[in-house]
């Protein structure tokens, strides 16, 4: 499995060449993936931002996403992660985006959603993608494997456009 940083300058050639600007959206990951991409040096080029909107109200106040959506689906949803997504593209210069939003741990799981759930949200070439998985390992192991599974998805879509 490659790491975050050599992922991210491929994700980079590919953005580049391809004159698209990214934007993140992250809840459980809290900025990892845009550490991922910025610590890529001519990242400017190609990123344009990141939001970081850990509790709920953030998702509403940063992302536009309503009260309702979430009351409605739960945070971690693939509902909310297509939501964080496209809010990230409305809310930036960005034509790709993507966003992680879960349960890293060790508190937090609720009936159907163990520790370890993400969902995913990617908008690639105007579609939106979402993924729900379960990782296991501890907070930490949870996270790394999310940023990078992140980080993978996006490549792949951009590579297909």
């Amino acid at each position: 499995m490659q790491n975050a940083i050599e992922l991210a300058t491929q994700i980079g050639v590919e953005l580049k060449s391809k004159k698209l600007l990214l934007a993140v959206a992250e809840s459980c990951t809290g900025g990892g993936v845009a550490y991922a991409i910025t610590e890529v040096a001519g990242s400017s080029e190609w990123f344009d931002c990141g939001f970081v909107s850990y509790s709920n109200s953030s998702k509403t106040e940063l992302l536009d996403i309503p009260a309702a959506l979430i009351a409605q689906h739960g945070a971690v949803s693939e509902e909310i992660a297509a939501a964080m997504a496209e809010s990230a593209i409305a809310n930036s210069e960005a034509k790709v985006s993507l966003s992680t939003t879960g349960i890293a741990g060790p508190t937090g799981a609720v009936p159907g959603k163990p520790v370890g759930t993400v969902c995913f949200g990617w908008k690639v070439g105007g579609i939106t993608h979402t993924e729900r998985l379960v990782f296991a390992g501890d907070r930490r192991v949870v996270r790394e494997q999310t940023i990078i599974h992140a980080l993978n998805k996006l490549l792949k879509y951009l590579r297909e456009l």
